[in-house]
């Protein structure tokens, strides 16, 4: 916890640091790849950097752990450092890497706020960021020993199935012959490629296989230009990656996994490529003979963008008490609804536990539908393909 004199400091300077947290963070990145432009190249999602998706992750990231701060001083905010962890665990971040992030972050906040910065606000804040960086070094060194493994490992592309016409499903194994760890379903692995220009890009992508296959599977939406930057990876794998193509593959990550008894209620509700790791939990649902109630909700533009469908109803029917219900923008037909995810009509079981993935907008109108309808806050979990701008949860 922050100590009494740095709690004082921070709040008194976080109003200032907030409204100037957006410059603060576009200093940051730029003095951090003027001095480091390999991290641009090799680490960063130069996508991301180039939508300022990341410029805002990292501004909520820093203001979310220092609201908390001080809010709960007793406990630390083990969500949302569980979250990031992961994702950096998935990249292979190391410890001495937060010092480098200090030099140049507290650079930038010097300049930004110049005088302000007396040595007691410098202080104050240099105990925030080391609270939360020192639980993060503490948090992935626990999930490299869990995992065997920081680095990436060489797979061969055994099959990719064009699932829809912008979504592709790779299976990969193991170049060396060695075994494949299972995996929790939900969970994700990080992708890296090399590009044309020779930038060694990662990104992250769900496992939409069964846990416990001897292969993995995971599937890729292609991102189109438009009002964002063409994806560079995902167009990567959709035009270049073919059986016989060899991928590096990051262990297992992700914290959207299933945690519920034989008989919990569940309720799984995804759009779009979100899609992907809820067909990887019904599997396993289906695999260990789940006998709650299941309730499976998507949305998406239609049936023939709906990806894993045929997945997504195959494995609802092994259950013994699941129902989906599958909304369409269009051409929704006679066994399914018209229009976006709507819960009006939708029964949710007292106790129920729900795990929500796809566009925010999306997710803040299903989190606020089942609240409505007696599901506790705690009880909803969600997963951000992107930078997790700390919104889901709110509203």
């Amino acid at each position: 916890m922050l100590s009494e004199q740095s709690a004082a400091t921070v709040r008194a300077t976080l109003p200032a640091v907030g409204a100037a947290i957006g410059e603060i963070t576009e200093r940051f990145y730029a003095k951090l790849f003027a001095a480091h432009p390999e991290l641009l190249r090799n680490l960063f999602n130069r996508g991301n950097q180039a939508s300022g998706a990341q410029k805002q992750a990292l501004a909520g990231s820093i203001a979310a752990f220092a609201t908390h701060l001080l809010e709960h001083p007793d406990r630390r905010p083990d969500a949302m450092l569980g979250r990031i962890a992961h994702k950096h665990a998935s990249l292979g971040v190391s410890p001495e890497q937060y010092d480098v992030v200090h030099q140049h972050l507290f650079a930038a906040i010097a300049e930004v706020l110049g005088e302000a910065v007396t040595p007691e606000v410098a202080a104050a804040w240099d105990e925030v960021y080391w609270l939360m960086a020192n639980a993060l070094v503490a948090v992935e060194k626990r999930l490299y020993e869990e995992s065997g493994s920081r680095g990436p490992r060489e797979w061969e592309v055994l099959d990719r199935v064009e699932e829809t016409a912008d979504v592709v499903s790779f299976r990969v194994r193991p170049v060396d012959g060695g075994p494949v760890a299972g995996f929790r379903a939900g969970q994700y692995v990080s992708v890296g490629v090399t590009l044309a220009d020779g930038a060694r890009q990662i990104r992250q992508y769900s496992l939409s296989g069964a846990p416990g296959e001897a292969v993995r599977q995971f599937s890729v939406k292609r991102v189109h230009g438009g009002t964002g930057p063409e994806g560079e990876v995902s167009n990567h794998l959709h035009t270049r990656v073919r059986p016989g193509d060899v991928l590096e593959l990051s262990e297992p990550y992700g914290d959207l996994v299933l945690d519920a008894g034989a008989d919990t209620p569940l309720l799984l509700a995804s759009a779009g490529i979100g899609v992907t790791p809820m067909v990887a939990m019904l599997a396993d649902l289906a695999a260990v003979g789940h006998q709650g109630p299941v309730t499976v909700l998507h949305g998406d533009r239609s049936p023939a963008d709906h990806a894993l469908r045929a997945d997504h109803e195959t494995y609802t029917a092994k259950l013994p008490d699941a129902r989906a219900h599958f909304f369409y923008e269009r051409d929704a037909g006679p066994d399914h609804r018209s229009g976006l995810v709507d819960l009006a009509g939708i029964a949710v079981r007292p106790g129920t536990r729900a795990y929500l993935c796809g566009p925010l907008p999306f997710m803040r109108a299903v989190r606020s539908g089942l609240i409505e309808k007696g599901v506790a806050p705690a009880d909803i979990h969600y997963e951000v393909f992107g930078p997790d701008l700390w919104l889901a949860h709110q509203g």
